[in-house]
């Protein structure tokens, strides 16, 4: 949790390094311990506890306090006092924050370092030590004549300064500050992620070029331990933990170093008048500050805050770019087209006749027959055209807010400006989300204020009434409950558009004027084979000899999950009804339900229309370790590996939804123009149920598995 990290290497690199000075090695595990019984005993979540987010403000006090003071009866007590005051403080701090989805960073670890210090002063029996400065001894007990020497010559090396500063800089952030510390620290966390590693560089720069350009300080503020706590975790936490790493989060970097640095200065003359060392304040405030002024944007922007935290910039932005779909899907409302069957959009978004200023964000359908017109000749009434009379849908579930019914249809080429929007439905969807359907057919309207619709019913026929010189339907959306309210730009969910006879699976956008666009029939035999409910489960037999038992799960956030017992391994995914699609997978990845991850990634549960559905992998998901470094380090800048995969649904006899469909798959590697095939899959739906799975990966033998399920 110090680096922002949850790998065991970097861990066992830090625990290694903070018993370069022993009683600061022990002072620290001993205040975890203490941190951790504490929170246990108290009751609080073990998922939260066993994270580290309540005991690493106890292990930098630990660190802190054992660098300057000596051991002894009175050292112990207070590293227990301290100890059950930060973990206090932590869990305060967390569930505080948490609500405004703000860290509580290391503050725990200030404000309870800062109470002893001061309350040691009034303590006889607590002594200042000066370890830190006869650390030859310190590392003689330790490791003996040996370990002196090596130390020593690591020391001496010619390094340049400023590559040395770094080495100590980030030494400490432990409370050290020797080369030996320092590398071993940089090569965890260069292990654990290339973009951190390229941050802490960046951050130490730009405060050594933020110093040089500022004439440099002359009290002191320059040390190694502001270099690595408050600029080097600054650059790390906010360009590319906190924040998607991006050339946007880069850039914003050159400014928050310089805050922080600024903050270190005049913070440092207050705190220094108490005899307080100003510790990692100006980080704590300049990352609280900076994520907290993100989240009160209007709109999201460019610069992202990291939605899922996975502890590795690398996945975040990975996933983050991969997922920016599913992450879409589960928080918008998933709305449907307001019609049955292809339409037209006559006038889309910003259009040039009435989709103007407040009222922009609307859309405009008609039905067109193969000559491209709205009606049939002679075309001297409503009825004459097409849409006139078709039903009308809900776009989603809700409760209707308003119903307009009594208004008259005009004669075609008449408009009724007195009353704009004619006949008119508005249902309430969620707090702030309205849709509105205007210009409907009088006396057409199926429901009534208060009732409860569900997406997809029939709520009333299209109509001509209103400033409607020919019959056509107005949609909108709207945060207002009332008639004339302003529109509101709300993407819809999955829906076909077509356009010079290619058909296109659309999501998370709003049809285009000039589009054929149509609802997704969704196929009863996917619906209910892609039903994965909560209690559910498979057995699942390979030809070669392995069986795996697989359960539907949910966890404490909602998200569904396969839960594979053989493996420990889980595939989280989501079905909004539409699409079936995986969003992460955890663990052994050689078991049967990985194959079933790679083969079902993305699946429309629909096979009416012969489309292609088409996703990608996170860019970690197949790449080796050489390449996946290489494009880890250009990653917030450039991604030049892509995981394509693609999905086709193709029903043999569906048509009383008793026959087989077949979904068909393929993953496809690509490096800048090279492509590489790495899988092909066929999945087997019989009796609306999963039936087999058969997957083809080059130069091994095909493998088939077939699915049963249990209950």
């Amino acid at each position: 949790m110090l680096f922002f990290a949850k790998n065991k290497l970097l861990a066992a690199l830090i625990l290694l390094v903070s018993f370069f000075i022993p009683e600061s090695g022990w002072a620290a595990l001993s205040a975890v311990a203490i941190s951790l019984l504490t929170a246990r005993l108290l009751g609080f979540d073990r998922e939260q506890v066993n994270s580290g987010i309540y005991s690493y403000s106890a292990l930098l006090f630990g660190l802190g306090f054992a660098t300057n003071f000596e051991w002894g009866m009175a050292f112990g007590l207070m590293l227990l006092i301290g100890a059950v005051l930060s973990t206090f403080l932590s869990v305060a701090l967390s569930s505080r924050l948490n609500v405004k989805n703000i860290p509580g960073l290391s503050l725990a670890f200030i404000f309870t370092t800062w109470m002893l210090i001061l309350s040691a002063k009034q303590f006889n029996a607590l002594g200042l030590n000066q370890r830190h400065i006869y650390w030859v001894n310190e590392t003689y007990a330790l490791g003996g004549q040996l370990l002196v020497k090596w130390v020593q010559w690591v020391e001496g090396w010619p390094l340049p300064v400023y590559v040395a500063g770094y080495f100590r800089s980030m030494s400490a952030i432990i409370f050290q500050g020797n080369i030996s510390a320092g590398i071993l620290l940089a090569i965890g966390i260069l292990y654990h992620s290339r973009i951190s590693f390229t941050l802490s560089v960046y951050g130490y720069a730009i405060a050594m070029l933020f110093n040089f350009l500022m004439g440099g300080f002359s009290n002191g503020n320059l040390s190694y331990y502001n270099l690595g706590t408050n600029f080097m975790l600054v650059a790390v936490a906010l360009g590319g933990f906190y924040i998607i790493p991006s050339v946007r989060s880069f850039l914003w970097t050159l400014i928050t170093v310089p805050i922080a640095y600024v903050l270190v200065v005049g913070l440092s003359s207050i705190s220094f008048s108490f005899g307080l060392p100003v510790f990692s304040l100006p980080f704590c405030i300049t990352v609280i500050l900076f994520l907290y002024c993100l989240q009160l944007r209007k709109t999201p922007g460019k610069l992202a805050i990291t939605p899922i935290q996975y502890y590795h910039p690398e996945t975040n932005l990975y996933r983050y770019v991969n997922g920016k779909e599913r992450l879409l899907n589960r928080y918008y409302f998933q709305f449907a087209l307001p019609v049955m069957g292809e339409w037209m959009v006559s006038q889309g978004y910003d259009g040039s006749v009435t989709h103007k200023g407040d009222w922009s964000k609307a859309i405009d359908f008609v039905i067109l027959d193969k000559e491209m017109k709205t009606f049939q000749p002679p075309a001297s009434s409503p009825e004459h055209f097409y849409c006139f009379g078709k039903p009308v849908l809900a776009v989603g579930d809700g409760v209707v807010e308003e119903v307009v019914n009594h208004i008259d249809d005009n004669a075609i080429g008449h408009n009724n400006t007195a009353q704009n929007w004619g006949n008119t439905i508005i249902i309430k969807h969620a707090p702030q989300l309205y849709s509105k359907v205007s210009h409907l057919r009088k006396g057409s309207a199926k429901v009534n204020r208060g009732d409860y619709v569900k997406k997809g019913d029939v709520i009333a026929s299209c109509g001509n009434s209103g400033r409607s010189p020919e019959p056509h339907l107005h949609f909108q959306l709207q945060s207002t409950p009332y008639i004339g309210s302003k529109t509101l730009l709300y993407p819809f969910g999955f829906f076909y558009g077509r356009r010079n006879e290619t058909i296109r699976l659309l999501n998370h956008t709003a049809p285009q004027e000039g589009d054929f666009v149509s609802n997704v029939s969704v196929d009863s035999q996917m619906s209910a084979a892609f039903d994965f409910q909560p209690g559910h489960s498979f057995e699942v037999m390979s030809e070669d000899g392995r069986t795996e038992n697989w359960e539907v799960m949910t966890d404490i956030y909602n998200e569904s999950y396969f839960w594979c017992k053989e493996n420990n391994a889980v595939a989280y995914f989501t079905n909004n009804g539409t699409v079936h699609y995986f969003t992460n997978f955890i663990g052994e990845k050689t078991g049967l339900l990985y194959l079933f991850y790679l083969s079902a990634y993305k699946v429309l549960l629909s096979s009416e229309k012969p489309i292609a559905v088409n996703d990608s992998f996170p860019v970690n998901e197949f790449a080796n370790n050489l390449i996946r470094w290489c494009q880890d380090l250009c990653s917030p800048f450039f991604i030049f590996i892509q995981v394509k995969y693609q999905s086709h649904v193709k029903a043999e006899d569906n048509l009383l939804g008793s026959g087989k469909v077949n979904i068909t798959s393929e993953l496809t590697q690509h490096y800048g123009w090279q492509a590489k095939k790495k899988l092909s899959a066929s999945i087997e739906v019989k009796e609306k149920k999963l039936s087999s799975i058969t997957v083809s990966i080059p130069h091994q033998p095909k493998i088939k598995i077939s699915c049963h399920s249990v209950n």
